[in-house]
């Protein structure tokens, strides 16, 4: 029998590119088992020190507070998330940064992703005074997870990037805010900081000015903060958040090491944050206690702080260091440029005058045990092809060292033989 599905049933079912990699990453891991090089995920690594932290917490819950810890699997939150954990996380938020947010102005969903889902379809598509109205993008490659949130097929409009080249092999990413146009039929800006997937961090002043442009027309500017500070804090540099009536923050727990506990954080104005509580409760009555309950402690004495600057961020700093070295170990000079890492877990690689796309180079690394992922995929929204869109490729280097330099190594390999194609 072959049923009728809905055009959003059909849009959403159709498939995406965010899908077929995934799908495409487990069904190689699981035939390529530890020959497969997995330098195309976002998954974030096991850092020791940072697993026994999470170990420890659930021991102390078992050991000291056993009636808490059953509460945590028997017992539905409020829609909204556990009321331990939003004060808490509202508490530390204030001392880290001043910004007077009570826990009206958070939220907690079933991970980043539901976060934007939600975001997007509230604020996107076809409005009252009839406005099909879009999120800018003002600055792609963009997060490829972002791609087919939208139940309007038209959700997003995109700005091609200035490219500032910093030395021989390294260039950056900025704003093109000359370019940039917002209008009303722009119902939100997005950007994600740091950067999946190039580990772009705009500047403060970028972001101040990307938020007087949200201010003008009265429309939220959504800054995507998976990898940013104050948790995880995988920024290599300075970077602040912002704060505002017209700003919504999200955050992970994801990237702290708990990928598997699916918990999101929203924090903007209490319309928003109360309209994302409604749909939990319609599309899912309340979300994973796990995740809200281990950082809890952590949230409440400030280890936060010192977990993320002294553990993770300093562990993916040397990651990104080691790939780097690695790349200029073994690439031949002049066959790649890579974007400044300024944080996330990726390298962004553009092999300029590459003779195949990209994707055609995902395929062929693929049957060598070599796993990134193709720029194409990060490049929607835009209207128009460029050349890094399909001279591009991200590749993570949160996998082990031994992963990282056989990949890279296997990665060179391939480029010089194109090259003398």
């Amino acid at each position: 029998m072959s049923f009728r599905f809905s055009k959003i049933g059909q849009r959403i079912s159709a498939g995406s590119g965010i899908e077929q990699l995934m799908d495409d990453l487990g069904h190689a891991l699981a035939a390529g088992g530890s020959q497969m090089r997995m330098l195309g995920g976002g998954n974030p690594a096991a850092i020791p020190e940072v697993t026994a932290l999470w170990r420890a917490e659930m021991q102390r819950l078992l050991t000291h507070e056993p009636d808490r810890f059953d509460r945590m699997l028997v017992n539905y939150d409020p829609c909204r998330g556990n009321p331990e954990f939003l004060e808490e996380l509202v508490g530390f938020f204030n001392r880290q940064y001043g910004w007077g947010i009570t826990t009206e102005n958070v939220v907690v969903t079933s991970g980043g992703q539901t976060a934007f889902f939600y975001l997007f379809n509230l604020l996107a598509g076809e409005h009252a005074d009839g406005r099909r109205k879009k999120i800018l993008l003002p600055l792609v490659p963009e997060y490829v997870g972002y791609a087919n949130q939208g139940f309007d097929p038209d959700t997003f409009c995109a700005m091609r990037p200035k490219i500032q080249q910093l030395d021989e092999t390294t260039f950056k990413y900025h704003v093109d805010f000359d370019a940039l146009n917002v209008d009303g039929n722009t119902s939100a800006i997005c950007v994600s900081r740091p950067t999946n997937p190039t580990g772009n961090v705009l500047t403060d002043e970028e972001i101040g000015h990307l938020r007087q442009l949200a201010d003008d027309q009265q429309i939220p500017l959504i800054v995507d903060n998976a990898y940013g500070p104050p948790f995880p804090n995988v920024v290599f540099g300075d970077a602040t958040p912002p704060w505002g009536d017209n700003v919504v923050l999200t955050y992970s727990l994801s990237k702290l090491g708990l990928p598997g506990t699916r918990t999101g954080i929203v924090i903007g104005s209490p319309q928003l944050t109360n309209a994302i509580s409604s749909i939990n409760a319609i599309a899912g009555l309340a979300n994973s206690n796990l995740g809200q309950v281990l950082v809890t402690p952590m949230l409440r004495d400030d280890r936060m702080v010192s977990v993320c600057r002294d553990m993770i961020r300093p562990f993916y700093r040397e990651k990104s260091m080691a790939a780097l070295s690695m790349l200029k170990e073994f690439m031949r000079e002049g066959s790649y440029r890579v974007h400044a890492s300024e944080g996330a877990l990726f390298l962004w690689l553009h092999f300029p005058g590459l003779p195949i796309t990209t994707a055609q180079l995902y395929e062929r690394l693929k049957s060598r045990g070599v796993l990134i992922i193709p720029g194409e995929n990060f490049f929607f929204g835009l209207g128009q092809e460029i050349d890094h869109q399909t001279e591009c490729i991200r590749l993570t280097f949160s996998m082990s060292h031994e992963t990282v330099r056989e990949g890279i190594k296997i990665l060179a390999n391939e480029i010089s033989s194109l090259s003398s194609v």
